[in-house]
């Protein structure tokens, strides 16, 4: 049995964690716990939390959005990031820390099913229209992009009924992580590691 504390950016990521990966993870004798910062990440707020938590768990990873990933550099990617995580916290918590962050938000991941986004918020039309944005970047979630027009979250907010804690999760949930990680290839090489933790 393997425990993970994941530092996740807020309520949206907590459910997630709680209603969709912790079940799945469990099968597999890793048990994931959610810890929330309440938004506003950055790397100095990361070093911060992850050593508060650090001592309570095996393991410690982190689900952020890059897309609101508070001070970083225009030239800094998803890698360089969390390279700088890593190198950020105190030495005693670096060899348990297992960086993450998704590209470019929670709510790419939905992407992953314009079917489950349709009925997810109730309306049929809305699968013609997230097939229509899946397709405009080669059918990868994970590249849908991030300025506060079109980063997902504000597409789904700007076009359907969509409300971040409620439907992001449930959404999720009917997708499956078996979906989520044949769509979204961040998000599967951050799983195999949590399970080879195991």
């Amino acid at each position: 049995m393997v425990r993970i504390g994941i530092s996740v950016e807020g309520l949206t990521e907590e459910r997630f964690v709680k209603s969709v990966l912790a079940p799945y993870l469990a099968k597999k004798e890793i048990y994931v716990v959610p810890v929330s910062m309440g938004g506003a990440v950055n790397v100095d707020r990361v070093k911060s939390e992850l050593q508060k938590i650090a001592n309570s768990f095996d393991f410690v990873t982190t689900l952020y959005d890059f897309y609101r990933f508070g001070r970083k550099t225009p030239e800094e990617g998803k890698a360089a990031l969390e390279s700088r995580m890593l190198k950020a916290v105190h030495e005693n918590v670096r060899p348990k820390l297992i960086p993450y962050i998704q590209m470019y938000e929670f709510e790419g991941l939905l992407f992953s099913s314009p079917g489950a986004i349709a009925s997810g918020l109730q309306n049929l039309e809305y699968k013609d229209w997230a097939t229509e944005i899946l397709k405009e970047f080669q059918g990868n979630p994970e590249a849908i992009n991030d300025s506060p027009q079109t980063a997902p979250s504000k597409r789904l907010e700007a076009n359907t009924a969509y409300k971040k804690t409620i439907h992001g999760p449930n959404i999720a949930k009917e997708i499956g992580i078996d979906k989520i990680r044949e769509m979204c290839s961040g998000f599967d090489q951050w799983l195999s590691k949590l399970e080879g933790l195991g």
